[in-house]
């Protein structure tokens, strides 16, 4: 089974917010997929499709961004699911808006999402794609920055970059992760 987290904060009040990136592009994977990420379990959200012959699920953790790992850990241990096979989507202030970068290993960066699913699984190496949501102006609280919402003007790019995601989420369900970065990564 592959299994794609999106990171996101839940509730109607971060829905549009840039920590919630990861949540937009799994729910444009449930639209292209035609899956329902609706059912309430290992406290996320999950739905499950096939593509191909592969089993995907789509889960997007309600713990809240700083324990995303429990949510993960928990769906890990019912399913038996490897860590190989898994890819987390998250938001990414190192890249601008508009792009995406994937990565199969490294430090948290200090995305406290990806601090605690490094603490749950014990490692630094799994499949991630990496959101642009940009760095704040000097003086901006980081995280008041990550829990406001896009611009007007940064929209049009951020649709961009969910679709990208998507993209190369989709391609790495049949292909190497490797192989995957070396396709996703050399884009503009």
């Amino acid at each position: 089974m592959r299994w794609i987290v999106g990171l996101g904060n839940p509730g109607a009040a971060y829905a549009n917010t840039r920590h919630n990136a990861g949540f937009m592009v799994v729910d444009e994977l449930a639209r292209r997929l035609n899956a329902d990420v609706g059912t309430q379990k290992f406290r996320a959200l999950v739905g499950e499709t096939r593509v191909g012959d592969a089993k995907v699920a789509l889960i997007k953790p309600m713990t809240y961004m700083n324990l995303s790992g429990e949510s993960l850990r928990a769906f890990m241990d019912f399913y038996k699911a490897k860590l190989e096979d898994l890819i987390v989507v998250y938001d990414d202030l190192d890249t601008e808006v508009g792009r995406i970068r994937l990565r199969y290993q490294g430090s948290p960066g200090g995305h406290n999402g990806i601090k605690s699913i490094i603490q749950h699984v014990g490692t630094q190496t799994f499949n991630r794609v990496r959101v642009g949501i940009s760095r704040p102006e000097p003086g901006m609280v980081i995280s008041d920055y990550v829990l406001s919402g896009f611009a007007k003007s940064e929209k049009e790019a951020l649709q961009r970059s969910v679709e990208e995601a998507c993209d190369a989420i989709e391609y790495a369900l049949a292909h190497t992760f490797e192989q995957t970065m070396a396709k996703f990564n050399s884009k503009g």
